[in-house]
């Protein structure tokens, strides 16, 4: 028998679930339809995994310093096994954890792959859910009066670079590697690549990134990708830019081999491992889209700004959209989609005041428009910079590489954008997006009473550098 719902969502990772609690609280019957496991990407492989591995790889290369500290060690080595084992137990843990979220929220999910029907005796509208189930039982039929698609994305790959999962990886089958290789390269200086940089370089891999564009980190402020470059060829890391990756030239058997052309010349690549990661394609397939008028458009399905595609019932969050694809950005798409339905006129996102974030280390978080940006549409930009190796907790913590930026616009004093790379500017970045948010001036934001010594202190010192009026540079 058929069920009906208020709401069926297809995708259970952090956008699907989000939506679906969201929904429970309004009241909505409401059911999440998942292939895999609750969490999806983010929380079985991508953001939490990828985390735990980093910050294994934190935690050993300090350990190799710490005679810096006092703290005399002999022998400290990797056993990456116990890595692995104390990924999955936080990836565990956190399932748990959404999986009691559901119950308590009475929330229905089926475990099985979701289809959407065309127009059918169950609806004159397509929406009809029909689930092939993974333990084989009899497909089930839902019936819902809307539905949101947050169905994620993949790695995306290169023509000619085949996923082999021995020689050619990709950021998800780096996640189940057994043991560490001697030897990487990676293909692509994005975010993803970058954190694996850092994290691999951190566990003693011989990493080389070879990135097509003239700049690692191509979406971020220039200042923060140089300063990125600088410290990650201090710890070792080799990085190629403009640099035209040739698939037909990759050579398996004793590790790989491939060639790029850099300024018209050829140079070849050696390593044991090939890690692809040139970024992420929506899901759009094998859930029947077919059977909509839903527009796709560059790979991505196409919304408007609280998520409805053309077909008004049928609603689609996170990854599958494109935008910013990340996790707390699908995580308030799914929020908003899901007050659209219930009629509580939620304000569109502006992404502008989304932060984003990067892992690595040094870590980077920004939000706002970057100093090129700024420019190019229009701003007459004053700057803001202040250098971690002037606050002291940045000396205590023996990370004071890196620096905080405050871009404002001369003529109004708003603030534009804060970008900021060094020692936990992921937990430091929310600042400056409230301030965004609540359109604060630097002045404002100088006369928040930072306490000391903290690393939030760098934030205060450069909203006063904006006016030039910093205390300790």
């Amino acid at each position: 028998m058929a069920q009906e719902y208020d709401i069926v969502i297809l995708g259970g990772g952090t956008g699907g679930y989000v939506a679906a609690i969201r929904a429970s609280q309004l009241g909505l019957k409401t059911a999440i339809v998942e292939k895999g496991k609750l969490g999806g990407t983010c929380l079985h492989s991508g953001c939490i995994p990828s985390k735990a591995l980093l910050r294994s790889a934190e935690v050993y290369a300090t350990a190799k310093q710490s005679e810096e500290y006092g703290i005399i060690t002999h022998g400290v080595t990797v056993n990456f096994t116990k890595v692995q084992e104390r990924k999955s137990k936080i990836i565990e843990q956190l399932h748990k954890g959404v999986q009691h979220l559901m119950k308590k929220g009475k929330i229905d999910v089926y475990e099985g792959i979701g289809r959407i029907l065309g127009p059918s005796i169950f609806s004159p509208l397509p929406g009809t859910i029909s689930i092939e189930m993974n333990n084989g039982s009899e497909n089930e039929m839902l019936i819902p009066k809307n539905v949101i698609i947050a169905t994620g994305s993949r790695p995306r790959t290169l023509p000619g670079l085949e996923i082999d999962d021995k020689y050619v990886i990709t950021s998800e089958g780096a996640l189940g590697l057994e043991s560490l290789p001697k030897s990487i390269i990676i293909i692509g200086g994005g975010v993803i690549g970058i954190e694996w940089a850092s994290m691999l370089s951190d566990f003693g891999v011989d990493v080389t990134v070879v990135e097509y564009a003239e700049q690692i980190l191509p979406a971020e402020d220039k200042e923060i990708s140089r300063e990125m470059q600088r410290l990650l060829k201090k710890k070792g890391v080799k990085i190629i830019t403009g640099a035209n990756l040739l698939p037909e030239t990759l050579v398996k058997g004793d590790g790989i081999s491939i060639t790029a052309e850099i300024k018209s010349k050829h140079q070849e690549f050696k390593a044991e491992k090939l890690l692809v990661s040139v970024g992420r394609q929506a899901n759009i397939e094998g859930f029947g889209l077919e059977n909509t008028d839903i527009q796709i458009i560059k790979g991505v399905i196409g919304t408007n700004d609280y998520y409805q595609t053309k077909e008004s019932h049928i609603y689609a969050i996170g990854d599958v959209i494109g935008g910013l694809q990340l996790a707390h950005a699908a995580s308030h798409e799914g929020i908003v989609a899901v007050e659209h339905i219930a009629g509580k006129a939620p304000s569109p996102i502006n992404y502008n005041l989304v932060a984003k974030c990067i892992y690595s280390n040094p870590e980077v978080a920004s939000v706002g428009m970057n100093e090129e940006e700024a420019k190019a549409k229009g701003h007459n930009v004053k700057i803001g910079k202040f250098q971690f190796r002037a606050i002291g907790k940045a000396l205590v913590y023996g990370e004071s590489d890196g620096f905080v930026k405050i871009i404002a616009d001369k003529d109004s004093d708003d603030i534009l954008g804060v970008h900021m790379i060094g020692p936990h500017v992921t937990d430091m970045i929310s600042e400056a997006g409230l301030a965004m948010v609540l359109d604060a001036i630097p002045w404002e934001v100088s006369n928040v009473i930072h306490p000391h010594p903290t690393l939030s202190e760098a934030i205060g010192e450069a909203a006063l550098a904006v006016d030039g009026l910093a205390i300790h540079s």
